[in-house]
């Protein structure tokens, strides 16, 4: 496209604290807004509906400060859910453990029941710092994949990303449409192994607040935001992510953490990309660029820094060449999350409960409130 002036419409405004943005298969019209409160609001036709989809405030821990300490946190819908109308939620409740569950809508698809709920797993987060708290449906296998956090560095207590009994700093993979509360697929990577978890896909994490596949090649790509000083991405293929140690707490980043000084990294999977304090503090993953809009975007990688507010596009090949370019700035402590709709197109939601649209100005008749 010729002339392409990418920019960043503002669509809505919601409650404050929106922390993700997606959208149902098969539907093209309404928007999904999780937010931290422990509420679902739906934008539809760029106008936010005034009755929530959904409302468990009354059953979630809601953080007074970092987004990620508490409350809703992710949405993924069912690839079925046009058919069967189960949607799952990972959200703290008031007894600070982390549940996954499974709920369903109601005749009205603008309206869930509030009592439906299934509870999947429920994981206890005693001296945890780091929810995770994302979960999506792999697009080639149908699996449900669900983040959780390493344990904090408190005293008495040790991080767990590299201990395979537990759920702590890893990415799970179950099969919700068997027996009850869920199957393990059979090409987990520890199905058959002793003593470890065989819902584990991939460990050696932090804290992956937010991972995507990529719709067209299915890599998954992991946003790991940092302890102390190195915001992480990791991007593989499926092969080469299934049983990979992303090496949290042994390094972070490409830096020796525990020891600090002549690590082994034999048999971990590196980040292609990562960077300091003088570039951000907690980075807000997104989605590789599937659209048709901004030709310029495709295949890049679209991320965030939540504390600084800038917002990029990095390019990846192969040969593990990659370029970061800079795309604009939202202010700062406002990028939470990212999302994309059925066409592949890419939003960005805001703390403040502004959402906006990633366009190419020059092909519109509007003005963007905030764009490049």
């Amino acid at each position: 496209m010729s002339g392409e002036q990418l920019a960043l419409k503002k669509i809505a405004i919601v409650e404050q604290k929106a922390i993700y943005l997606t959208q149902p298969p098969d539907e093209s019209n309404l928007l999904f807004i999780v937010n931290q409160k422990g509420i679902i609001q739906i934008i539809k036709y760029d106008t936010l509906v005034t009755e929530p989809f959904l409302d468990i405030s009354d059953r979630v821990f809601e953080s007074k400060n970092e987004e990620s300490k508490g409350g809703l946190l992710g949405l993924a819908f069912h690839p079925n859910y046009k058919k069967n109308g189960f949607f799952f939620l990972s959200y703290i409740n008031k007894e600070n453990s982390s549940i996954i569950s499974r709920f369903s809508v109601t005749k009205n698809k603008e309206i869930a029941d509030k009592d439906s709920e299934k509870i999947i797993m429920k994981l206890s987060r005693s001296n945890v710092d780091n929810a995770g708290g994302h979960l999506t449906f792999g697009p080639k296998d149908g699996f449900l994949y669900i983040s959780f956090g390493d344990r904090s560095s408190s005293p008495g207590t040790t991080y767990s990303a590299q201990n395979l009994t537990n759920f702590y700093g890893k990415i799970l993979r179950i099969d919700i449409d068997q027996d009850q509360p869920y199957t393990i697929p059979f090409d987990n990577p520890f199905i058959n192994e002793s003593y470890k978890r065989a819902e584990i896909f991939c460990y050696g994490l932090q804290d992956p607040k937010r991972f995507s596949f990529d719709r067209l090649t299915n890599a998954l790509l992991i946003a790991d935001v940092s302890h102390s000083s190195w915001q992480e991405l990791n991007w593989n293929n499926w092969n080469n992510s299934i049983r990979a140690n992303f090496g949290w707490n042994i390094m972070e980043g490409f830096h020796c953490f525990n020891p600090p000084t002549n690590c082994d990294t034999s048999g971990l999977v590196l980040p292609i990309y990562e960077y300091d304090h003088s570039i951000g503090e907690s980075i807000t993953g997104g989605y590789v660029y599937r659209g048709t809009m901004l030709p310029s975007l495709i295949e890049k990688y679209i991320f965030a820094d939540f504390e600084y507010g800038d917002i990029y596009a990095l390019g990846y090949n192969d040969a593990n060449n990659f370029d970061v370019s800079f795309i604009g700035n939202l202010g700062p402590y406002s990028v939470t999350s990212f999302g994309v709709d059925q066409n592949n197109e890419i939003y960005i939601c805001k703390l403040n409960g502004e959402i906006y649209k990633f366009i190419d100005e020059s092909s519109q008749n509007c003005t963007a409130d905030d764009g490049t």
